[in-house]
C-alpha cells in the first residue's frame, strides 16, 4: 500500500480510504469491524466517516456509523495507528434532527457537533475534521452552474468558520482540518485566511471524482497541486454503477441502488452509454472495471486518497486490490478518447 502526505501536515495515509456511510443501514456493527479488519491488514490506515452518516440519513441512525468507528478502534486498541477522518453537517433540510436542524458552520455547531462525534468515537482527538458542504449557496456536490445572485444569504462568514476550526485545533482535539463539497473560490478563500494567519489551513478536499464527473480538474485540479491540498476522491465508482452491475436496467438483490432506487445521480441514458463504453474497455483489456476505475482516480497527480466502499466482503477485496493496479499508456488513451464522447454525462 501506498502512503502520501495529508496536505503540509505530518500525517501520512494510505493512497486507498475506507468510506463507512453504510454502516449503520446496509451494514452491520460485525460487518462494519470486518471490513475494518481486512482493510487495516491491508495496509490501509484511512476511514473517513460523517456525523450524518449512515446515509441515507434518518433520526434512527444518526451517529451510528461514527459508534461502529469507535467500537471497533476500542476492542482492538488500535487508535493511534489509525487516521480518522469525520465531518460537521452543514445546513440542510432533511436534518431536523441534529441540533434542532439549526445547522450552521459557525462556533456553537462546529463545538456541539465535534463533542458528539468525539464521544460515539470513543477518543479525544481526531485527525481529521472537514466541513462536509459549504453553508453558502454553491454549486456543490459536483453539479455545474451557479445560481445564487449577489442577494443571496451565504450564511456564516468564512472568517468565522475558519476561527472556530482554529479553536478545536488549538485545544488539541483536532489534528487537522479540511473541505468538502467545496468549489475553486471556496478553497482558495480558507487557503488565504489562513496564509494570513486567521486559522488552521485546509489540508484536504472531499469532492466527487470518477469516469463519470471530471469536473474536479476545472481549477480545483490546479490549487490541490500547488497548494498541497489534495483530493480525497468519493464515489470513484459512481455508487457502484461503474462496476456494470446496473447496465441494461439490471438490479441485483441487495445492491445499494436496488435497495436505494431515488440516487438518480448516476443513472439515466448518458450514464448508461459511458458506463458501458468503459465496462467495454475493461473487458477487452483483461480489467476488472471498477479496478480500472480506482486505479485510474488514485493515480491522478491531485489525488491524495480515493474513497472506497463496500456492502460486501467481495466487493472490498476487488477495491484494495485495484492498489496493486497501474494502468498502461494504451489504457489511459483509450480512457481519454472515451471521455471526450461522455465527457459529464452525470454529477
Amino acid at each position: 500500500m501506498e502512503y502520501r502526505q495529508l496536505g503540509r501536515s505530518d500525517i501520512k495515509v494510505s493512497a486507498l480510504c475506507l468510506g463507512t456511510m453504510t454502516w449503520g443501514t446496509q451494514n452491520g456493527e460485525a460487518e462494519g469491524h470486518e471490513q475494518m479488519d481486512y482493510a487495516f491488514a491491508r495496509g490501509v490506515n484511512f476511514l473517513d466517516a460523517a456525523e450524518m452518516y449512515p446515509v441515507p440519513p434518518s433520526g434512527e441512525t444518526y451517529g451510528r456509523t461514527e459508534e461502529i468507528v469507535g467500537t471497533w478502534m476500542k476492542a482492538r486498541g488500535n487508535r493511534d495507528k489509525v487516521v480518522v477522518a469525520t465531518k460537521v453537517a452543514g445546513p440542510d433540510p432533511r436534518l431536523t434532527y441534529i441540533r434542532d436542524g439549526k445547522l450552521r458552520l459557525d462556533r456553537g455547531n462546529i463545538e456541539a457537533a465535534l463533542e458528539a462525534s468525539l464521544k460515539r468515537l470513543q477518543t479525544d482527538y481526531v485527525d481529521l475534521y472537514q466541513l462536509h458542504w459549504p453553508e453558502r449557496p454553491a454549486n456543490r456536490f459536483g453539479n455545474l452552474g451557479f445560481a445564487a445572485g449577489p442577494e443571496a444569504d451565504d450564511g456564516t462568514p468564512l472568517e468565522e468558520t475558519l476561527d472556530a476550526l482554529d479553536a478545536v485545533v488549538r485545544s488539541g482535539r483536532v489534528r487537522t482540518v479540511g473541505v468538502s463539497n467545496e468549489t475553486a473560490w471556496g478553497l482558495q478563500r480558507f487557503l488565504q485566511l489562513a496564509g494570513a494567519g486567521r486559522g488552521p489551513r485546509m489540508v484536504s478536499i472531499q469532492n466527487p471524482y470518477s469516469f463519470l464527473n471530471r469536473s474536479f480538474e476545472v481549477g480545483l485540479a490546479e490549487i490541490a497541486v500547488r497548494e498541497d491540498c489534495g483530493l480525497l476522491a468519493y464515489a470513484p465508482l459512481g455508487a457502484g454503477t461503474l462496476t456494470g452491475k446496473y447496465l441494461g436496467g439490471a438490479r441485483p438483490e441487495g445492491a445499494r441502488l436496488t435497495l436505494h432506487p431515488q440516487n438518480r445521480r448516476y443513472q439515466g441514458r448518458r450514464a448508461e452509454a459511458a458506463i458501458a463504453a468503459y465496462r467495454d474497455l475493461a473487458v477487452q483489456h483483461g480489467l476488472d472495471p471498477a479496478q480500472m476505475a480506482l486505479a485510474y482516480v488514485t493515480a491522478r497527480p491531485f489525488t491524495t486518497a480515493t474513497i472506497i466502499g463496500a456492502t460486501k466482503m467481495a466487493q472490498l477485496e476487488t477495491n484494495i486490490a485495484a492498489a496493486a493496479l497501474t494502468l498502461d499508456a494504451e489504457v489511459l488513451d483509450a480512457i481519454e478518447e472515451i471521455h471526450k464522447d461522455h465527457t459529464y454525462p452525470c454529477p
